[in-house]
């Protein structure tokens, strides 16, 4: 079960990253000078491009709103997608070092990382609220222009259902024709999700789970196991404060909270969208989506507080 993923990180378009030349460390004594000097004025005076804007690139992330209508409802829509797409990728690293801080059995420094990720989680779910406007006739001024582009094909939120233990093989095949991208994606779909650590951690602490569970085809998604919920039983028996096992569950239960809003989020903004028609990208639209939700993340951490 411990592969090596050969490529973790995000495929990322824009500007290059900032180099020294441009940003130059300033430390809390020249900070508190500058503002002696400026006698508490902003600085205005810069040699280059602002050193806000080397660090956040915003001169080039307002530059990829690219509408194909004058609909200035497209815009919304537009931002809205970009913007979870950021949240995804947001999302992934926060998971990757989570699992990265669970193979080196430190369950106490994985727990930052995984509520973080809980909170972009909620950012991402607040995102929904700015599509909430948008009715058949709002969508339909537009949407022929999309031509099959759908959010379907979305690489990084691929990417986060992987790190989620939902694995399919199939939705790799979109990406074909992006190499990078694709080589990224099947990294993913071999590479152990975040749920394969738990169960490892698990089993190295004590509880004994199957070895078919550990050692089983890492492309398909673990199928749920009893003694995978009678361990996490065991575990929130003890309500200690240095319970760190019965802490990680409660941080993945958030997270996987946050991941079942946004899919029932996305569903409820297609059904007020479009209705039942069928999707841009050629799936059933909210058919495809309602049975995308039947598959939990997590399963046996939920299940588990029925014996509890």
């Amino acid at each position: 079960m411990r592969h090596t993923e050969r490529g973790t990180a995000a495929v990322v378009a824009g500007d290059p990253a900032p180099t020294n030349a441009v940003i130059r460390t300033v430390n809390a004594d020249e900070r508190a000078a500058r503002a002696v000097a400026n006698a508490g004025e902003p600085t205005l005076e810069f040699a280059d491009r602002t050193p806000y804007d080397a660090y956040v690139h915003a001169s080039t992330l307002h530059t990829l709103q690219q509408t194909l209508s004058k609909d200035p409802g497209e815009m919304s829509f537009l931002m809205t997608s970009q913007i979870m797409e950021l949240y995804f990728g947001l999302t992934c690293f926060e998971l990757r070092e989570t699992r990265e801080r669970l193979r080196d059995d430190d369950v106490w420094g994985a727990l930052p990382s995984l509520r973080r990720a809980a909170l972009h989680l909620e950012g991402l779910n607040a995102a929904w609220h700015g599509l909430r406007w948008m009715t058949p006739a709002d969508f339909n001024k537009f949407r022929d222009l999309l031509g099959e582009g759908s959010g379907f094909q979305s690489a990084m939120y691929r990417q986060l259902e992987f790190l989620l233990g939902l694995k399919t093989a199939s939705l790799v095949r979109p990406f074909r024709r992006q190499p990078a991208v694709y080589e990224a994606l099947v990294d993913a779909l071999h590479a152990p999700s975040l749920w394969d650590e738990v169960l490892v951690l698990l089993d190295r602490r004590g509880f004994a789970l199957p070895a078919a569970l550990l050692d089983r085809d890492l492309t398909e998604p673990a199928e749920p196991d009893p003694a995978v919920e009678l361990a996490w039983v065991e575990i929130y028996r003890d309500t200690g404060p240095d319970n760190h096992l019965r802490m990680l569950g409660e941080a993945l239960a958030e997270v996987g909270e946050q991941f079942g809003d946004w899919r029932y989020q996305h569903l409820k903004a297609t059904q007020r969208a479009m209705g039942a028609k069928a999707g841009t990208g050629g799936s059933g639209g909210v058919a495809w989506l309602q049975r995308s939700m039947a598959r939990t993340v997590f399963p046996e951490l939920w299940s588990a507080r029925t014996l509890m």
